[in-house]
């Protein structure tokens, strides 16, 4: 119980997180569009983590690289919301995962963005989810993830 009353942004602090800006985006779109009091973000993929996972890549750094687009989504909803703590709930995230067609383990390289959801939202960052093995990313990034989160009313 301890952990929901946590302020979101402290327990990124605490974790030694800090939210880089958002990521320009590179077409004719927006980050996020904001729909009564849900929001649906655009796919954010990584900077830091390039190739297929079942051949460049491993569960182990998939797992990290869908960390670090969880923490784009993140700043994404800092920018809109002003407050991570205007967060009701996670809703639902979907993960493409880009790997090689006979790569089984989407799901456990999604788990680093579920994982990170809980551990600063707790029982809110509990989701439904999709994790789906693609073919190819923009810029061969590892992972693309979107997500819908409900907010508070304003």
């Amino acid at each position: 119980m301890e952990q929901q009353l946590m302020h979101p942004e402290e327990k990124l602090r605490n974790l030694g997180i800090e939210l880089a800006p958002v990521r320009t985006a590179v077409g004719n779109y927006v980050s996020h569009v904001r729909v009564g009091n849900l929001i649906f973000t655009s796919g954010q993929g990584v900077d830091q983590y390039h190739g297929k996972l079942g051949r460049e890549l491993d569960i182990e750094t998939g797992y990290k690289a869908s960390r670090q687009s969880m923490l784009n989504l993140l700043a994404v909803l800092k920018h809109e919301l002003g407050d991570l703590a205007k967060v009701k709930r996670i809703v639902k995230i979907l993960g493409f995962v880009n790997c090689t067609e006979d790569f089984k383990d989407q799901p456990k390289v999604m788990n680093g963005a579920s994982d990170l959801l809980v551990e600063v939202f707790g029982d809110k960052g509990k989701h439904a989810r999709s994790a789906v093995g693609m073919a190819q990313l923009p810029n061969n990034t590892a992972i693309e993830i979107e997500m819908i989160v409900e907010v508070e009313d304003e």
